[in-house]
């Protein structure tokens, strides 16, 4: 009998897969090499950065099995959850737990033929729906006569007389107490039914992530060249780095047109800290008008020597991949950077075009740089 296979309540083998094939595929499970220690019930906590996490939700996604983010304020929890959705093509319900009441999932009474039965709230799925995903979110932020609602959801998928319909996942995602966040403490009840999962900032995930969502350059360059700033936590400060608060910087600075006029508002997004650098590096950074110069003349124009404003070199070519001028230039410049910013231009644009390895030079520059680029 496969480790994963259970004996139900009357003595039937049930087959299910392992935890271990599904968080980490096929090749990791040990079950069928030698064995591996059974979950008795308890949660896997594992640190993640958000691609793998991506990853292991879609998996889980093929089975009934809840799923618990838990993070840092700001660093893309409820974001997985809506593109996982997106992708698929899965309705979202998300439901912000901390806002609901200890009756709300029960719904209300209605009488019919002398009988109350009960009628669900709006905001859970039905049957007529195809199936999705329902995500509680804050869910730890919830006061525990709510946590306590949600046990015979998360683990029945019911509550009283309603059922969760076929085919629709729980994920649940909640801050971390270290964080200072709200939050009360997850009741045992209620921890034991998930699958625990940790998400954990990693630099190249972002900037893999900020390129295809169109963060300005400035902002990806110098969180290239600063990346210990990504998040950066406060105890003096309301404002305070992180990624979400990063995206927003970038926002409003394409919408004031430049740091520099937006120096008053950039501190009261990411802390002081953050901002000074951030707006002492844009203003050292390289100028557009040398950009241009480069685009139109990759083999003679002067390429830069100062690291700020070769960062912020490397991440415009990057934020205009998708133009074929630029993916024409980049064998000419390869050759001309420095060998760590050729390599960190090269991996960012075969991210999002991955043609770019069939042109002539690049072909060559990867021969010889193979394998510090992988």
């Amino acid at each position: 009998m496969h480790k994963a296979d259970r004996p139900d309540n009357e003595g039937r083998v049930v087959s299910a897969p392992p935890i271990e094939c599904l968080l980490y595929g096929t090749a990791s499970c040990m079950s069928c090499r030698t064995a591996p220690t059974p979950l008795n019930g308890s949660q896997r906590t594992t640190n993640m950065k958000a691609s793998r996490l991506t990853t292991v939700l879609e998996n889980l996604l093929d089975q009934p099995w809840a799923a618990f983010i838990w993070g840092a304020p700001g660093i893309g929890k409820s974001s997985i959850v809506r593109q996982i959705a997106e992708r698929r093509r899965m309705p979202l319900i998300d439901i912000r737990a901390s806002l609901l009441d200890p009756t709300d999932l029960r719904g209300i009474p209605m009488i019919q033929d002398g009988t109350a039965v009960w009628c669900p709230p709006s905001f859970l799925p039905k049957k007529s729906d195809k199936p999705g995903i329902l995500f509680l979110d804050e869910i730890n932020a919830a006061p525990p006569l709510v946590q306590a609602a949600l046990y015979q959801l998360i683990l029945d998928r019911r509550v009283g007389e309603y059922e969760l319909p076929e085919g629709w996942r729980i994920i649940a995602a909640g801050n971390r107490r270290e964080d200072k966040a709200v939050t009360f403490r997850l009741s045992s009840a209620l921890a034991n039914r998930f699958i625990h999962l940790n998400l954990e900032v990693d630099p190249d995930d972002w900037h893999a992530w900020a390129t295809n969502r169109g963060i300005i350059p400035e902002v990806t360059a110098f969180l290239k060249y600063r990346p210990q700033l990504l998040q950066a936590a406060s105890e003096d400060e309301q404002a305070f780095a992180t990624p979400r608060s990063w995206e927003m910087v970038s926002d409003v600075v394409a919408k004031f047109g430049s740091p520099a006029k937006a120096r008053d508002v950039i501190p009261g997004i990411v802390g002081t800290g953050p901002a000074v650098e951030f707006l002492t590096f844009a203003k050292k950074a390289v100028l557009r008008k040398e950009i241009d110069a480069i685009i139109a003349d990759p083999a003679g124009a002067t390429i830069p020597t100062e690291l700020d404003r070769l960062w912020v070199l490397v991440s415009f070519l990057v934020a205009g991949a998708q133009n074929d001028g630029i993916l024409k230039i980049v064998p000419t410049l390869l050759p001309r950077l420095p060998v760590e910013f050729s390599i960190v231009l090269l991996r960012d644009l075969i991210r999002c075009r991955p043609q770019i390895v069939q042109e002539k030079g690049v072909s060559d520059f990867l021969k010889t740089n193979k394998v510090m680029l992988f």
